[in-house]
């Protein structure tokens, strides 16, 4: 099993935010979250790994993302100095599913999966990589030990 481990991820603000999410449980499912110190646990981004086997032998294999937006305070509060605190205004999810034949191959499922990769970055008619330059990655997603590759291609789910 791959051990989990911290994922840092850079935002698409102006100037880019880079994102510690952290591990946070394995059971059901692995679990992360981000740890900025100056937004409540509520708004911290979140993300997960999720396994099935389905009754057919496939497998339904999830990457979920959850990119909470805070609300942002209005007036200095109440005559009494009362100011709410913080709420969630709205969360956006991002999810990639990706189904399994039983018989497929790691190199089947990684192919697949740096294709669709290719398509999220922005392939279009112009380039097939998208925003993210990866021509030469040949074989680097089928060899790679990082977490979502490894959950995409070989089934293993990080603990």
């Amino acid at each position: 099993m791959a051990q989990m481990a911290n994922f840092l991820v850079k935002d698409d603000a102006s100037t880019p935010k880079e994102w510690t999410l952290v591990p946070v449980t394995d059971t059901p499912n692995p679990f992360w979250r981000s740890i900025d110190a100056s937004i409540p646990i509520e708004g911290q981004i979140r993300f997960q790994l999720i396994e099935q086997k389905l009754k057919s032998g496939e497998f339904k294999l999830t990457a979920k993302l959850e990119v909470p937006t805070m609300e942002t305070l209005g007036a200095s509060g109440t005559s009494a100095g009362y100011v709410a605190p913080p709420k969630v205004a709205y969360v956006t999810p991002a999810i990639f599913t990706m189904f399994c034949n039983k018989r497929s191959t790691s190199q089947d499922r990684a192919n697949t999966f740096r294709i669709m990769l290719g398509m999220l970055q922005g392939a279009s008619a112009s380039t097939g990589t998208g925003t993210l330059a990866n021509t030469a990655a040949g074989q680097a997603f089928l060899n790679s030990s990082a977490a979502l590759p490894q959950f995409f291609n070989n089934l293993v789910l990080p603990n």
